[in-house]
Parts: C-alpha cells; sequence; structure tokens
C-alpha cells in the first residue's frame, strides 16, 4: 500500500501540466490581438517571430525618432502617474476599463509609439502605430535602404504599411474602401493602379470577387483611374488575416521588390548596362524579374518549413501579387 500512494502521486502533476504542453510561444503582445480598426506595420519573418519583434523595434525606433523626434512616452507617464495618484484606489479598475473598453481618449497617452499585437498568423508580426503615418515611415524606410543598400535585419522579409483595417467580409469591406480610397483615387486625384491580395487562415473570402469589387470602387472614384500591371503608381495591398482584412495603397511596390527588406538591398548589375533615358521603365522590368525569382525560391523555402502549418492561403502557388 505504501508503494501504491507515490506512483499515484507521480500520475497527478504529469496530467496537471500536460493541457500547457506543445503550445508554440509566440511573442507577447500584452493580450492585444490584431482586430478591425488598427493601423500599423505588418512583417513577416523567417520563422523567428520573437527577433522579428525585436528587430522592427530597433529599426522602427531608429527612424521614428529621425522623422518624429524621440518619442516623449515617460513624460506622458509621469503626467499620468501624478494625477493618478489621487485615485490610487481606483488604478486597477481603472486600467481594466481603457483594457477593455478601449477608450482613444484615455488610452493614447499609455501607448506607445509601436506596440507588438498578435497578429493571428505564423510568422506574421503586427506593430501597432500610434500618432505616426504607417505609410510615410516604412516608405522612408525601404527608400533609404534602397539608396544605401545597407542591410539592417536578419530575419524580417516584408515590411507593409496598414493603413486601415476592417472585418474580412465583403461588405464590410466594400462600405470601407469606398472612403478610404478617397486620398488617392477620388476626382480630382487620380493614378494608375494595381491590386495584390494574399489571405491567411481565412476559407471564406473569394479572391476573385475580392479584386473585381476593389477594383470596381477604385473606377468607380474617377474613370479616369486605370489598371497597370507593369508600372503602377500606387498598389493597393489587400491582407486578410482570419476575420480581419489589412489595407494601404503604397507608392514604388515595384522599385522597392515588394516592400522586400531583404531585396532592397541587393544591387541590381544589370541597372548599370541600361539606358539612362529609359531607366525607370527598364528597371522595373527587371526588379520583377528578379522578385519573381526570390518569391520562388522564398515560397518553396517555407513549404518546406511549415509543412505542419495549418495556414490557408488564398492564392496560386508561385504568385504573390494577384492583380486586376
Amino acid at each position: 500500500m505504501a508503494a501504491a500512494e507515490p506512483a499515484a502521486r507521480k500520475r497527478r502533476p504529469k496530467g496537471h501540466f500536460a493541457a500547457g504542453a506543445g503550445r508554440p510561444k509566440r511573442p507577447r503582445g500584452a493580450g492585444r490581438q490584431l482586430e478591425a480598426g488598427m493601423r500599423g506595420i505588418l512583417i513577416t519573418c523567417n520563422m523567428n517571430e520573437r527577433k522579428c519583434v525585436g528587430e522592427a523595434y530597433s529599426l522602427l525606433g531608429e527612424y521614428g525618432d529621425l522623422l518624429y523626434g524621440p518619442e516623449q512616452f515617460s513624460d506622458h507617464e509621469e503626467r499620468l502617474s501624478g494625477s493618478d495618484r489621487e485615485e490610487d484606489e481606483d488604478d486597477v479598475e481603472a486600467a481594466l476599463k481603457k483594457e477593455v473598453g478601449q477608450i482613444r481618449a484615455s488610452t493614447e497617452q499609455k501607448l506607445r509609439r509601436f506596440q507588438s499585437v498578435e497578429s493571428g498568423a505564423n510568422n506574421v508580426v503586427f506593430i501597432r502605430t500610434q500618432g505616426i503615418e504607417p505609410e510615410n515611415l516604412v516608405h522612408h524606410i525601404l527608400k533609404d535602404m534602397h539608396t544605401t543598400k545597407k542591410k539592417k535585419t536578419r530575419v524580417i522579409l516584408r515590411m507593409l504599411p496598414i493603413s486601415g483595417t476592417c472585418k474580412a467580409f465583403m461588405e464590410d469591406m466594400k462600405k470601407y474602401t469606398e472612403t478610404f480610397f478617397e486620398p488617392w483615387f477620388k476626382a480630382p486625384n487620380k493614378g494608375t493602379f494595381q491590386i495584390v491580395y494574399k489571405a491567411r487562415n481565412n476559407s471564406h473570402m473569394s479572391r476573385e470577387e475580392v479584386i473585381k469589387e476593389l477594383a470596381g470602387i477604385v473606377g468607380s472614384l474617377n474613370p479616369e483611374n486605370k489598371v497597370d500591371l507593369n508600372n503602377p503608381q500606387y498598389t493597393v495591398v489587400v491582407e486578410i488575416i482570419k476575420t480581419v482584412c489589412c489595407l494601404s495603397v503604397v507608392r514604388d511596390y515595384v522599385l522597392f521588390r515588394k516592400y522586400n527588406l531583404q531585396e532592397v538591398v541587393k544591387n541590381n548589375k544589370e541597372d548599370a548596362q541600361q539606358n539612362p533615358s529609359s531607366l525607370t521603365e527598364e528597371q522595373n522590368s527587371e526588379v520583377v524579374k528578379a522578385e519573381t525569382e526570390e518569391e520562388e525560391k522564398s515560397s518553396k523555402e517555407v513549404k518546406e518549413e511549415n509543412k505542419n502549418q495549418s495556414e490557408i492561403e488564398s492564392e496560386p502557388k508561385g504568385n504573390d501579387a494577384l492583380t486586376v
């Protein structure tokens, strides 16, 4: 009998801790998840999300300080703590209300300029931004890296600004984009464009339907908006993760190699052989070829590394940018 008791005791903790075993470790997002209404930067990485978050904070912090000045979070925190001293007993309750209700007026001062949140997909990091324009910041980073050819990251692959998010349902997307597209495409504004689409962990959206509907909305804002698949002025980026649709309209998508930080710093040897009078058009053509080869290579690597990953990709093999 005495020998049976220790055996019974050993079995209990084994079952107790089994519930938490095998769970993948993901970057901490303070319990926050990507949801409609957020703005920020969507970043893809090569299997190491924790290191990706660290690189993202470092890179965004460097350029954020250059463009917007040093972050003043500590001063705001001191002001808040000073005013909250009078209501020490209500600190916890107030914090919970701010967290659950997400009351913008009371949280803006406490939010950092860059805050990692759970993206909802493997190898994808979302950095929520506060008080800055994601598209301007990311374009500045890529422009500088493209000019200097200085590599600043190891695990970050692509960095896409997300200017708006909505629910990933067709009616919600149509209603949201009618207003979202106005700064770029509503008359008298106009431009050539293409649409790139990618979906992760989502099976209810139709790629063809999304592209058709969004292209129709762009056309309705100004009939002079035309599709250009070779060298468009604007690229409409549609990234769907679970039930959230992330949107942005970016410039120089081809020139900056689909906003790939690893590719944008590479030298294109053929550029020097091209005619300066037609450099832009021919350079973009070469960029497309180089990017296509790299995407095919990356696609094979990702598939080998993620055989057991249950990620649903709503696009054909080898084609990362689906256009109208």
